[in-house]
């Protein structure tokens, strides 16, 4: 049997709940790298709107599900701070597509994500994650908010449910198989 490998990035600003999405659909215990929060982010890392967050991903989330008996997706979860921004380049290299999770309190923490893979030609979806309840704006709205191009889906989640997160991830292989060149 030749097993084919998915590889899929999640990713987005600093607390937005990429750690959270990765752990909700893994069919494994996800592989976090999380770290408590201290003195020496003070001043460094933007905690505004995240006040309660105390732990942070300092490398990677890592979860697998097995789609089929060939083929298994491997989900990758970037940090979210600008100083771990330097590995974003190897969790990216080879994915198929990415998740970019948009929390609307903080709509600017989402604008380097999307930036990093419209650079890249990376096919990725702008799911805003509904973690911290109701949205005051609609997806027209956070569309216009966030320069979205038309082509790119838009959609609703709860990263801690993981039907919600498996919808997204169906979401954007499907994005990200329309893509591919015919023939």
């Amino acid at each position: 049997m030749d097993r084919k490998s998915v590889k899929v990035v999640v990713a987005g600003g600093f607390g937005t709940g990429k750690t959270t999405l990765v752990g909700s659909v893994s069919e494994i215990p996800p592989l976090t790298t999380e770290e408590v929060l201290t003195q020496a982010s003070v001043g460094v890392d933007d905690v505004t709107g995240v006040e309660g967050k105390t732990n942070t991903t300092v490398a990677l989330d890592f979860g697998r599900i097995t789609i089929s008996p060939d083929v298994v997706l491997y989900l990758f979860g970037t940090p979210g701070q600008d100083r771990f921004w330097f590995m974003w380049d190897e969790l990216a290299q080879g994915a198929v597509g990415a998740i970019v999770l948009v929390d609307t309190r903080r709509l600017g923490t989402s604008f380097p994500a999307i930036d990093y893979f419209e650079r890249r030609g990376i096919p990725f979806i702008a799911v805003i994650n509904r973690f911290y309840g109701e949205c005051l704006y609609t997806q027209e709205e956070i569309r216009e908010a966030l320069e979205l191009d038309a082509s790119v889906p838009l959609l609703w989640c709860d990263a801690r449910d993981k039907a919600s997160s498996k919808q997204a991830l169906i979401v954007l292989i499907r994005h990200a198989m329309a893509r591919l060149p015919v023939g």
